[in-house]
């Protein structure tokens, strides 16, 4: 089992995308790598620096992290700075966050291959985890107990596996 840490704008949506998908085992939705310690939501959208991320475990025979990353590619803007859909902050940034430097390589070498295509640098962070924590309660798994709920993911997205 192996864990990273996305950040891709509203981690509701994330989160969704992300569980869908065979070999990934959790997922956590939390703040990564601000300027406090516990922060809550509503320090979050007042300016703690954190951003909205999802803590994946995956299984990397079942998922490797490649897969993964261009999984994450395709519902992120990486040109974006600050900025996700509608939603916009510090806190709706774009990350890949680490706690395994062995990951490193495999992590800028998808990044890199990103931004040949895009054909200049990317606003994705990559960056080791500073600090994770949880949200709130409420947030986990917010689009199952909520369908209705807003994400700037096009629920199409949301369908890949099943489709696949």
């Amino acid at each position: 089992m192996k864990t990273i840490y996305l950040a891709g704008g509203c981690f509701w949506g994330v989160q969704k995308y992300f569980d869908q998908f065979r070999g990934v085992l959790s997922t956590t939705v939390g703040y990564a790598n601000g300027l406090t310690t516990q922060p809550t939501y509503e320090d979050v959208k007042h300016g703690s620096g954190h951003a909205e991320t999802v803590k994946i475990v995956y299984d990397e025979k079942k998922l490797p992290l490649t897969t993964l990353l261009d999984r994450y590619f395709l519902v992120v803007d990486p040109l974006s700075v600050n900025r996700q859909g509608e939603d916009s902050g510090v806190q709706y940034r774009t990350g890949i966050y680490y706690e395994d430097a062995s990951l490193l390589p495999e992590i800028e070498a998808r990044v890199a291959k990103e931004t040949e295509k895009a054909g200049r640098p990317l606003a994705v962070e990559v960056l080791p985890l500073s600090a994770f924590w949880d949200a709130e309660e409420y947030h986990q798994k917010y689009l199952d107990k909520n369908p209705g709920g807003y994400c700037h993911i096009p629920r199409k997205m949301f369908r890949l596996e099943e489709d696949a």
